[in-house]
Order: structure tokens, then C-alpha cells, then sequence
């Protein structure tokens, strides 16, 4: 990573030249960070059950917590409960499948953010039943809530995700960089297009170079080639059309820059082969080649599926963690190995919760539901936000069976994260639209 006190001359003029043609803010932004961040944000698709994920250790709380969930409960031994405990004392555990990472809570490196979830404002649940608030819409619907969750618009329409235009506010700082500032590991999601910034995806270990090309004599494959070329920016008049051979495009520009970069010696840290492994493996290959591809902000997004558990969930949920932390292990000692550990953060998302009254041997559809921050500038060690009331029909419930009212909007979880990434608090408003309905916009869980 370049030290802003070790720039070249050269490097000084083409920031004063982009700064030129900067909003005060990115001029600002410029001048005070000519550094290297990354926002990896993995999406738990399907509705994560934090209830299973984030356990409360207090007696009542835990005895509640058995009560309701029944068979669906995690036994009390520490053969199936991680210890964790809250810098203010409060005893927590976590799933038992999330052992990989267990040790960075100790390490401070880990962090959870409680009963997160959509908001337009915050919302009691008197004014939840009285319908007294603005709540996003299609509440508990996976299409609807996996979309909102990217876009953070509480259900208005959007062309661009919460990441996307995270990255167009510092788009200045990637220069004249030619390379994708948003790449999506998991096809193509609106959580990282921007207004600006335009999404690439990738697909792990999978050349996008056409097949058929190699042929005899030269000519006769440039030909082919150039055919194909024409056929990609041939103006047919058809927008799906021109979409599609867009996508395409980018595949090929991407992965012709990707093996064209000399990528050095291979990491020492083992990535599993899992589709997660390979996924964060892809993202600690990108990051790597920073100084090369000149990039000083970026955002990337992975995902899992198989978080829809209304049937067999302990084990499938389990085993769904056990990848999970496994990858985000051995991505985080990638990035010590890079030397940016502090410099990148990875978190995790879900379109929604689940119910802490089971439906047989799984749960229902919820809403607030706990999230993980990992990274050298967590404030780890420590649990963010409110951690809620388990009573059936309480204070913390949207109805009775459980379906978590959240305490902490998305915005705000966006927005603390993205004051990481640099953008000025004057932004953030026009990040997240809803956060000017809440008083507290860094939760404070990074430095």
C-alpha cells in the first residue's frame, strides 16, 4: 500500500488534476487518504436464523430462549455453544459452526451488530401494529426484502445499490483506473451498481475467453475475433439485446485483465474449495493486485445460498456456518498476509430473519436479525446495537411468534461502514435516504 507522506511527484499532479474536477468533499477526500479500502459484504440469501446464530447466556434469557425454540434450541454444552462475552459483561455464545472465527472474537478482530434489519425509521411495535409508521414494503418477502437490502430504499424503486454509490461518492480516488471499482462474485446484483460506478461480475475460477478461438492460421482466428467484437457492439436497437452482450463485454475486458496482470507468488494461506472459499479467494486475488490495477477504493459482494430453513435447519444452518467461517478465516489471514488487514472489512447480510417460534424442524420468515463484522479495524470483541427481548408478543416483537421488531435500521449498519470507506457524514444522506430518520449514524463498531 502507497504512504501518503511517500507519493511520487507524478502521483501528486494526477491527484491535483482529479481533484480539479472534484465535489469539495472528494477534493477533500483526496488530500487525506491516498490509501487503499475494501468493503466485502457476504450475503447469507434465503433469511439467516440469527436466533440460532447470536445466543443469549443470561439464565432467564437462555431459559426463555429453550422454551420457546424447543427441539430448535442449541443445547447448553460446549460442545454446540462458542462462550463470547460483551465488553460490558454480558455473557453471549455463538453457533458452534462458526468455530473457525470463534477465536478472532477473543482476538477483537470479530463483531456482532444486533437485530439489524429494513427500516424507514425506527419503529415501536405499538406503532408497527397501529400501522403509525412508514415501514419498506413487502415486508418478509424474499424477492422484495433481497433487493431492499442492497438498496437500502425502503422499497422505492432504485436503479443502484447502497455499495454502488458508496463508491461513486469516492470515485475520484481511483483516478483514471480503468479497472471494475464493484465486483459481484455471485453474478450480477444491484448492490454493487452505482450511478457512476458501473458493476462487473465474476465467476470464480471460470475463464470468460471464448472457446474456438485457436485456429490456423492466425488470421483466420483474429477474423473470428473481430466477428465476435462486432457482435457485441453492434447496435441492434434491442435494449435486451444490448444488455446482455454488455454483460458480456465485461466478462471478457475483465478476465483479459485479470490474466494479464502478473499476480506474483500464490498466497500462502489455504483457501477450502468451496464455493465461498473460491468466492472470497477471487476477491484476495483482486485486492492483491492493487498497486497494479491503481485501485484505491473498492466493494465486492459474495453470497450463499440455502438460508430459506423451514425444514432441517440445525443441521443444514450448521453446516451452512462451518463454510462460512472457514472462508472468512482464512480470508482475514490473507489480508495480514497482504499487509491490509486494517484496510478491509467484511461483513455479513440477509434479507431478513426468522421466527424464534419454530415451524416444525425450522422457523418462518422474520425480519431483524444479527449481523458479523470482520476485519483489523473492527472494534472487536463487543456486541453492537440491542440485543432483544425474547419474549413471545414483547417489546421486540412484530406479532407472536418471535419475528424480531429491529433495534438497528440498514442504514445505519450501511452508513458506519461506509464513513469507514471515507465518505464524509455531509453524503451520507444521499447513500441512505433513510437515515435521516434515525439520530445515531455510526454505530461505532470501526475505527
Amino acid at each position: 500500500m502507497t504512504n501518503s507522506n511517500s507519493l511520487s511527484r507524478r502521483s501528486l499532479l494526477r491527484l491535483a488534476t482529479m481533484a480539479g474536477a472534484a465535489t469539495l468533499g472528494q477534493r477533500n477526500a483526496l488530500a487525506q487518504a491516498p490509501d487503499y479500502k475494501a468493503l466485502v459484504c457476504i450475503f447469507f440469501s434465503g433469511g439467516n436464523d440469527g436466533h440460532n446464530m447470536v445466543i443469549p447466556q443470561t439464565a432467564s434469557q437462555y431459559n426463555l430462549y429453550k422454551a420457546i425454540r424447543g427441539a430448535l434450541s442449541i443445547p447448553d454444552n460446549n460442545a454446540k455453544l462458542l462462550p463470547i462475552q460483551a465488553k460490558n459483561g454480558t455473557p453471549y455464545a455463538i453457533n458452534d459452526g462458526l468455530s473457525f472465527i470463534h477465536a478472532l472474537w477473543g482476538q477483537q478482530k470479530l463483531a456482532v451488530v444486533a437485530n439489524v434489519g429494513n427500516l424507514v425509521q425506527p419503529t415501536t411495535r405499538a406503532q408497527y401494529l397501529s400501522s403509525a409508521v412508514n415501514l419498506p414494503t413487502n415486508l418478509f418477502s424474499h424477492p422484495d426484502q433481497y433487493v431492499q437490502m442492497q438498496t437500502a430504499t425502503g422499497g422505492t424503486s432504485s436503479g443502484t445499490g447502497w455499495a454502488g454509490r458508496t463508491v461513486d461518492s469516492l470515485n475520484g480516488l481511483n483516478g483514471a483506473a480503468t479497472f471494475p471499482a464493484a465486483i459481484s462474485m455471485s453474478g450480477q446484483q444491484i448492490f454493487c451498481a452505482g450511478n457512476i460506478v458501473q458493476s462487473a461480475s465474476l465467476v470464480p475460477g471460470y475463464d470468460m475467453v471464448p472457446s474456438g478461438m485457436n485456429l490456423w492460421p492466425a488470421s483466420a482466428a483474429t477474423a473470428r475475433q473481430t466477428a465476435l467484437q462486432q457482435i457485441l457492439t453492434m447496435d441492434s436497437g434491442l435494449s435486451i439485446v444490448q444488455a446482455a452482450n454488455k454483460v458480456r463485454q465485461d466478462g471478457l475486458d475483465l478476465s483479459a485483465m485479470l490474466k494479464g496482470l502478473n499476480a506474483g507468488s500464490p498466497f500462502v494461506t489455504s483457501f477450502p474449495g468451496t464455493s465461498i472459499g473460491q468466492q472470497l479467494k477471487q476477491v484476495a486475488q483482486i485486492i492483491k493486485l492493487r498497486a497494479t490495477t491503481g485501485m484505491r477504493r473498492q466493494v465486492f459482494f459474495c453470497s450463499v445460498g440455502g438460508f430459506d430453513t423451514h425444514g432441517a435447519q440445525a443441521w443444514q444452518q450448521w453446516d451452512l456456518f462451518k463454510q462460512i467461517s472457514d472462508a472468512m478465516n482464512a480470508f482475514y489471514l490473507s489480508t495480514q498476509e497482504l499487509g491490509v488487514a486494517n484496510d478491509v472489512t467484511t461483513f455479513t447480510e440477509s434479507e431478513f430473519g426468522r421466527s424464534l417460534q419454530p415451524s416444525g424442524s425450522g422457523s418462518d420468515h422474520g425480519w431483524g436479525s444479527h449481523f458479523l463484522v470482520l476485519g483489523g479495524a473492527v472494534k472487536g470483541g463487543d456486541l453492537y446495537g440491542q440485543f432483544p427481548d425474547l419474549s413471545l408478543g414483547g417489546p421486540d416483537d412484530s406479532g407472536t411468534r418471535g419475528t424480531l421488531l429491529p433495534s438497528t435500521g440498514l442504514d445505519q449498519f450501511g452508513a458506519t461502514l461506509s464513513k469507514w470507506f471515507g465518505v464524509p457524514d455531509a453524503s451520507l444522506n444521499g447513500i441512505f435516504p433513510n437515515l435521516k430518520n434515525f439520530s445515531t449514524r455510526d454505530l461505532g463498531f470501526l475505527s
